[in-house]
């Protein structure tokens, strides 16, 4: 699983240091996100899933799973405003902690149940598995663009 993690972090760096600020800043549409959006996108789709990898280990379980406001946070952050290196880096050391977090997994942590969102159970392994499969859409969002 960090692996793969791992993998799609440096095909993100990789092609994102090919790519000029006009082409990574360009939104398709004023409602559509811009390739640094969707990065910015990323970073908060991780500081909400480490808080979650994190707390699972210690809070009680079964752990609810909270939605978050996903376009809000584009904004409030002003991503499309922001130096692509601070996001950039931003990106990878929170990915950097989230591999570690799984790293320190075992089958029985990978186990612990939680309730979506949408009141359905599941565990902590489809979590993280979601949450790599999640990066790597977007991921491929940004480099298909």
């Amino acid at each position: 699983m960090h692996n793969r993690l791992e993998q799609l972090v440096e095909k993100g760096i990789q092609y994102i240091s090919t790519c000029s600020d006009v082409e990574i800043s360009k939104k398709p549409s004023p409602e559509k996100w811009s390739k640094k959006e969707i990065l910015g996108h990323l970073i908060d789709s991780g500081i909400n899933n480490l808080q979650r990898f994190t707390e699972i280990q210690f809070e009680n379980k079964p752990y609810a799973i909270r939605n978050y406001s996903q376009d809000g946070l584009i904004k409030a952050n002003d991503y499309q405003n922001s130096e692509i290196k601070e996001i950039v880096a931003f990106w990878v050391s929170i990915n950097n902690r989230i591999k570690q977090i799984m790293i320190q997994q075992t089958e029985k942590t990978l186990s612990y149940k939680i309730i979506l969102p949408d009141e359905t159970n599941s565990d902590l392994r489809f979590l993280m598995t979601d949450y790599i499969d999640h990066l790597e859409h977007h991921l491929n969002q940004i480099i298909d663009k």
